[in-house]
């Protein structure tokens, strides 16, 4: 039972979510066999997996009240994906069953340190494509403190205008853009510039690695393309730069913090742990410096782990792998 349903059986209003993310939740079947491709794995190992839903367990993980707002199928994968976001703490009122349409699952292969590819298994249509405005839940989406949206939920119609109906919901509040480029999600990847412009407009905070920014303002280099995203309307922009660490720019300061080392299992779920720590951080009101120690922190020891969503950091594991020495300049 979600803390939305319990609420409302006891007679109370709902309290706000501190984070409500925005896009695709799946079912990960990743390889336990490293450094050979799918044809020769024997086994496989099933997790939760989404990058909205990753995120909203990355920030449950760090104790903020979390929903995801996305799509499943009415078939056991869906009822797996309901089950297991509420075992880790995370609201799933905002979950449509979309029936006819099956949960996607998705695999990937491993060849560390730095090459994963990544298999989707969504055609025709995946479930957190078909997400309506009329069904949108616009009090909860008007009552959290932050509305986290992802770039591969602008690919498709009705979750496009659905996408746009909740910004325009969250006009004036936090709204934090992961650009999340999925081309192969798009019929048209030459609309993505212009939808991804829209998003900026409304957004308060956008993050995403070089090729990301690149597709939202054109540009793959960091300092360059955090400038153009602040031009974009945005008060703080981050750019992930892998073995580089990350940057970030706002109207007054540059920040560039280096990266945990670490021996990379899985790196796919690195961005999404970045994204959890990232929200908890903000929410907590500390210095942006601090916040990215902790996100960089949070995405290496993700990387370190097969899993997406089952592997996200506690805050005592964050701490541990900060250790000493590794301050923002």
């Amino acid at each position: 039972m979600s803390r939305r349903t319990t609420d409302a059986a006891a007679g109370r209003r709902p309290r706000p979510h501190d984070v409500i993310t925005l896009g695709r939740v799946g079912v990960d079947l990743y390889p336990e066999q490293s450094g050979v491709g799918l044809a020769e794995v024997r086994t496989f190992a099933k997790s939760l997996g989404g990058t909205a839903g990753n995120v909203a367990v990355a920030g449950a993980r760090l104790s903020l009240r979390t929903a995801v707002l996305t799509g499943v199928g009415d078939d056991p994968f869906g009822t797996y994906i309901r089950t297991a976001l509420r075992d880790f703490g995370v609201d799933d009122a905002l979950v449509t069953t979309v029936p006819g349409v099956q949960t996607p699952v998705v695999f990937c292969e491993l060849f560390p340190p730095d090459d994963f590819p990544i298999y989707f298994y969504r055609r025709p249509v995946a479930p957190d494509q078909c997400l309506e405005p009329g069904r949108l839940d616009l009090a909860a989406v008007r009552a959290a403190r932050a509305l986290w949206i992802t770039g591969s939920a602008l690919a498709v119609e009705p979750t496009r205008s659905t996408v746009f109906a909740a910004l325009e919901e969250r006009a004036g509040r936090e709204v934090w853009f992961d650009l999340d480029w999925r081309p192969g999600f798009w019929a048209d990847p030459g609309e993505a510039p212009e939808l991804y412009a829209r998003a900026l407009s409304y957004a308060t905070l956008a993050v995403g690695n070089r090729d990301e920014v690149e597709v939202a303002v054109g540009s793959r280099d960091p300092e360059t393309g955090a400038g153009l995203l602040l031009r974009r309307g945005v008060r703080t922009a981050v750019v992930k730069r892998g073995p580089e660490g990350v940057l970030a720019r706002t109207a007054d300061a540059t920040y560039s913090v280096p990266p945990v080392p670490v021996k990379a299992v899985n790196g796919l779920g690195a961005g999404d742990a970045f994204g959890g720590a990232l929200c908890a951080g903000l929410l907590a009101g500390d210095p942006l410096p601090d916040v990215l120690r902790a996100a960089n922190a949070a995405g290496a020891l993700v990387a370190a782990r097969l899993a997406c969503a089952d592997a996200m950091p506690t805050r005592a594991e964050i701490d541990a792998a900060l250790g000493e020495g590794s301050a923002a300049t």
